[in-house]
């Protein structure tokens, strides 16, 4: 079995549900949810014209190996609504592999430690719950540590709303 990192986050619909309704698949399917974060409130990201996003982590054990993870992670996206979209625009539900175990895969498809973790408060705080003695393999720095690296502007309108 292996550790797995995952990010979700929803801005439309009822996101809160649709975060719930993840880990709901996450389960039914195997994996073996160890731990999850506090849900997050968070400005938009990359676009902002667009609403508010819910964001947690969740760490969890699976025998799937990277890409087949990220395949399965992709089929419950759509099995929860999400359509094709513009990059950093809207969307019903996003998952996303933050960490397996200590492993770097770089492939067309994956990228793990997923490569803009360590710029993004709305992944790095709920992270730093769940996971708070992971090390980045690249850097060897924990989510706390990559947290106090960002700009303060980054960690602003961030609120903790509620458990997963």
């Amino acid at each position: 079995m292996s550790t797995v990192g995952l990010s979700l986050g929803s801005n439309l619909g009822d996101r809160l549900l649709l975060l719930r309704k993840a880990v709901s698949l996450l389960r039914n399917a195997g994996l073996a949810v160890l731990a999850s974060s506090d849900v997050f409130e968070t400005p938009p990201w990359g676009v902002e014209d667009q609403p508010r996003f819910l964001n947690a982590c969740v760490l969890a054990e699976t025998s799937l190996l990277p890409e087949d993870l990220l395949d399965l992670l992709k089929q419950m996206e759509g099995a929860l609504g999400r359509t094709p979209e513009k990059r950093w625009g809207p969307r019903v539900i996003d998952l996303d592999i933050l960490f397996y175990d200590g492993l770097t895969v770089r492939s067309d498809r994956l990228t793990v430690p997923h490569r803009e973790m360590a710029a993004r408060a709305f992944v790095l705080l709920p992270l730093a719950q769940i996971a708070p003695e992971w090390r980045h393999p690249e850097t060897g720095l924990t989510p706390e540590e990559m947290i106090r690296l960002l700009p303060p502007a980054e960690t602003g309108g961030i609120l903790r709303i509620c458990t997963l």
